[in-house]
């Protein structure tokens, strides 16, 4: 069913970040930062694959990335929705459900055998085709699926997250610069706010949080091995 209402994208913003918070998607440390495959350190990490183990709130959240994206993009404008492996694949098909369009996926890279397909499912060219991931941090992983996506034909103007980061200046210019518009429910912001509201962190890893927020280059070169 396709949905056609839901709050205003402010409330919406809150509301996701109170659900990310009830799952315990939200790990805040500051004492002891997280290391991502890139090296990257951060006193924040967000575990959105969580979501799809929570009926009820997944059920939202999709309804409310669907109509986020019809009330920016429009009703009817788009042919097909496509998941980015392997995050993306779920939240995916559960949109494309919802806009009662196809539904098809992207690998990181072609298989390596068979088709060596790196586009699963049907993709016609000419088809105006919505990204659909989990989160997105600098935009920089999208890129390499609009354009497996663009090689077959059609056209991606358009990428849905439900977690945006929000805290580096650049990443909607890159998007930007290669004809990809960003639609997202929460960010780092809204978590950070709400998670004061809840008293969900002490005071000190909330402070410890805000200052990376703020600045996360600065807040890693600080570190004692930044």
């Amino acid at each position: 069913m396709i949905p056609t209402s839901a709050p205003p994208p402010q409330e919406i913003a809150r509301l996701t970040a109170r659900m990310l918070l009830e799952i315990k998607a939200v790990h805040f440390n500051a004492a002891e930062p997280f290391t991502f495959a890139s090296g990257f350190q951060a006193p924040t990490y967000i575990d959105c694959r969580k979501l799809i183990s929570y009926p009820r709130i997944r059920a939202t959240l999709m309804d409310f990335l669907t109509v986020t994206v019809m009330r920016n993009a429009g009703l009817e404008a788009f042919d097909n929705v496509a998941g980015g492996e392997t995050a993306g694949i779920p939240f995916a098909a559960l949109m494309a459900e919802r806009m009662a369009l196809p539904m098809t996926y992207i690998r990181k890279k072609p298989k390596g055998y068979g088709r060596n397909a790196r586009i699963e499912g049907v993709m016609s060219e000419g088809q105006r085709v919505l990204l659909v991931e989990d989160l997105t941090t600098d935009g920089g992983s999208k890129l390499s699926f609009v354009d497996a996506i663009r090689e077959t034909g059609a056209a991606c103007g358009h990428t849905a997250v439900i977690f945006y980061y929000g805290i580096f200046p650049e990443t909607e210019k890159t998007l930007g610069d290669h004809g990809i518009a960003l639609h997202h429910l929460c960010t780092w912001w809204d978590v950070l706010a709400e998670a004061r509201a809840q008293g969900a962190f002490d005071a000190a890893t909330l402070t410890g949080v805000e200052a990376f927020l703020n600045d996360p280059r600065g807040w890693r070169a600080a570190q004692p091995n930044g």
